[in-house]
């Protein structure tokens, strides 16, 4: 039987109700199910659609089954964009709460209602998609352009059992570190001291307060709306030991208690502050430092990392690990820090 001949028929065999579940798993099993339409019903019986022209001794007939909504996984498939540049609509972007944000390539900007349409249609959760022009100024906010949806970048972000409420348009937040989050909150023991150097809304200090029992978590910023979503998440959270602070986290740090734990995400200059880190780390405390680094270059990064701390008087042991891919030659790495003396 020719079924391309006929798109909208389908061959179905007619099943007891009784035996309909066993049935649909032999077919499954046989591959013969055919998905694109839905299993009916009529009466005491089942019609299940198969791509075979009969299936054991069950009656076949042809029938206008109902199709199955079909999902689009994948918003290239249905963005509107010419053939000829179809190629160079980027294979991922971020999702934050219910918005999305996505880095458009030159050639696609006179498309990027269409690309935020076809977003819009293929994640069914989403509310508004942003054109992301790239991080800017010392606060590291994005640059962002609504191209479809609805209302503003302000939105709630889940995680691991916690709400964290941010605007990427406003102040620093990274959806791709939930992972990383979630290892050092299942690293922290009741009643540690916690400094975040760069804490943006605390994503890092209310989760671990979330999954942990830490005697304080202090998340400092130089962006005073920082510390504002930052309170925010510790009050909705209902976080009591979530310490928000705006300022310069190399000057603040010499105020606050030396700590067990202290995180630095700052990804593109980290280093530069590792000295006031150490300065404030207990003996037996641990650094959580983050870098973006040409993959060539991290043990030579290391390496001097470690002599330059030791000229300061800091023996430092360094543990990497490789957290994602930021370029075809560069990755993002975390360095877990201890100290010596």
């Amino acid at each position: 039987m020719d079924h391309s001949m006929m798109p909208d028929m389908a061959v179905c065999i007619r099943v007891p109700k009784a035996e309909g579940e066993s049935v649909r798993s032999g077919l499954i099993s046989a591959g013969i199910l055919d998905t694109r339409f839905r299993i009916s019903s009529d009466g005491d019986y089942l019609y299940i659609p198969i791509t075979a022209d009969s299936y054991m001794d069950y009656p076949a007939v042809v029938t206008e089954p109902e199709e199955r909504e079909r999902r689009i996984r994948d918003y290239r498939e249905v963005a509107d964009v010419p053939a000829g540049l179809r190629g160079l609509l980027p294979s991922s972007f971020d999702v934050v709460g219910d918005i999305a944000m996505i880095k458009i390539p030159p050639e696609l900007l006179p498309y990027k209602e269409q690309i935020g349409n076809a977003m819009l249609l293929a994640g069914r959760n989403l509310r508004s998609v942003f054109s992301d022009s790239g991080v800017k100024g010392e606060f590291r906010i994005r640059d962002l352009e609504r191209i479809a949806g609805t209302g503003p970048s302000e939105t709630v972000h889940r995680e691991f059992g916690a709400r964290l409420y941010t605007d990427p348009a406003r102040v620093y937040f990274n959806p791709r570190l939930s992972s990383e989050r979630a290892r050092i909150a299942s690293e922290v023991k009741k009643g540690e001291i916690i400094i975040d150097m760069f804490g943006g809304v605390a994503p890092f200090g209310t989760v671990i307060c979330r999954l942990s029992e830490p005697a304080a978590v202090y998340s400092v910023d130089l962006n005073p709306e920082a510390e504002r979503y930052a309170r925010m998440n510790a009050e909705r959270n209902g976080i009591k030991v979530l310490k928000p602070i705006t300022g310069d986290s190399s000057k603040v740090i010499y105020t606050l208690p030396d700590a067990d734990r202290i995180i630095m995400n700052l990804p593109q200059a980290a280093e530069r502050f590792l000295r006031y880190a150490l300065d404030k780390l207990k003996p037996e405390g641990k650094i959580h430092m983050y870098k973006i680094l040409e993959r060539s270059a991290l043990e030579s990064f290391c390496d001097d990392l470690a002599s330059e701390m030791e000229s300061l008087g800091f023996s430092i042991g360094i543990k990497c690990s490789e957290l994602k891919t930021y370029s075809p030659t560069m990755s993002v790495y975390s360095m877990d820090i201890t100290h010596s003396g």
